[in-house]
């Protein structure tokens, strides 16, 4: 539990308060509850404070929870009856157990929050690390093939043809669109870890959306992919630029892990819970069942996946779905290969498309 934020005067009268009507019900119930009885009422409720405020008021209130146990629970009531050996001894162990039990529920209180801070920065220092560790290569090879293309493009000699230079500037190409996504992703993933992510929900064409994320797929002849558009799919409200987004992520994720020119499957349909699904059908290896449970953390990526990857755009993906109050899920198929799903909640148009 964390301490509330509450100024010192209020916690006092909180404190003091709570401890006042506490007593004041165990009082109008009268013969049917005991000394005893309260005396463990009003120490739980000394130890709730002590998880809840600063000392200083938790120990004011215990003084009040022994006063008031002496005055109003004690035979004969009321009276203050702090006369006798007995009596002080009764009471001053009272408050010792009530004090002793405020101090050390707060000091566990604060011990509990030193773990947990340190615990929270070892994981933000370990999740820097592995940033930094993730992007310094991400980031360093497309940079140095871009200067690396530019530095042949000023020595080239100017009779080369154009057939080179289209190759260079094709390379270029890559690295740029790969600098970009890389920036793309740790946006998107700031703009969900701060909670600024919002939603801009329209009318969308989902066949539409899915040719949109194949045109983006860097273009190579080793990738081969499978999609039939459903022209019965209605109309669906959702931003679309986000699911976009969280589809590129599973179809580029796909190519990385599929054997060159074997097919990945795209495959859209709307079930009758009215919810949108969107599989990616792949054809690899499939993922080892330890660490299905692991794949959409940030940074996470399988052992032995080779180069290239930061780790965050299957963690994007889940994060766009699930602010669209979707859910998005991995299994390994019977005949070999992965199965990614997204599960929507859409809202859709009357017209059918």
């Amino acid at each position: 539990m964390t301490t509330v934020k509450i100024h010192p005067f209020w916690q006092f009268l909180i404190g003091t308060a709570s401890i006042a009507f506490l007593a004041l019900g165990c009082y109008m119930l009268g013969d049917s509850i005991d000394q005893w009885a309260v005396a463990l009422i009003l120490l739980a409720a000394v130890s709730v404070l002590a998880v809840l405020f600063d000392i200083l008021p938790v120990l004011a209130a215990a003084l009040l929870s022994a006063l008031l146990l002496n005055i109003f629970f004690i035979e004969p009531v009321p009276d203050y009856k702090i006369r006798d050996t007995e009596s002080v001894l009764l009471f001053f162990i009272y408050l010792f157990i009530a004090l002793v039990n405020a101090v050390l529920t707060n000091r566990l209180r604060k011990q509990e929050k030193k773990i947990r801070d340190r615990e929270e920065k070892e994981k933000t220092i370990k999740l820097y690390n592995t940033l930094l560790n993730s992007l310094s290569h991400e980031l360093k090879t497309p940079i140095a093939t871009i200067i690396g293309s530019v530095d042949t493009l000023k020595e080239i000699d100017p009779e080369i043809g154009s057939q080179q230079r289209m190759e260079i500037l094709a390379e270029m190409e890559i690295a740029g669109n790969r600098l970009n996504n890389q920036v793309e992703n740790l946006m998107n993933m700031s703009r969900l870890e701060t909670g600024t992510l919002k939603l801009k929900r329209d009318w969308c064409d989902v066949n539409e959306l899915i040719f949109m994320v194949i045109q983006k797929l860097p273009a190579t002849d080793t990738i081969r992919i499978r999609f039939e558009p459903d022209e019965s799919l209605p109309l669906v409200k959702l931003d679309g630029g986000l699911i976009e987004t969280a589809v590129y992520a599973l179809v580029h994720n796909a190519t990385r892990y599929t054997p060159k020119q074997t097919p990945i499957e795209i495959v859209t349909t709307y079930n009758k819970e009215n919810n949108l699904l969107i599989d990616v059908l792949d054809s690899g290896r499939g993922i080892p069942e330890p660490e299905i449970s692991h794949v959409f953390e940030k940074f996470y990526r399988l052992p032995n996946s080779g180069t290239g990857g930061s780790g965050l755009g299957l963690s994007i993906a889940k994060g766009f779905v699930e602010a669209h109050g979707g859910t998005v899920c991995v299994a390994n198929q019977a005949q070999g290969g992965a199965l990614f799903r997204i599960i929507l909640p859409a809202e859709v148009s009357r017209l059918q498309i």
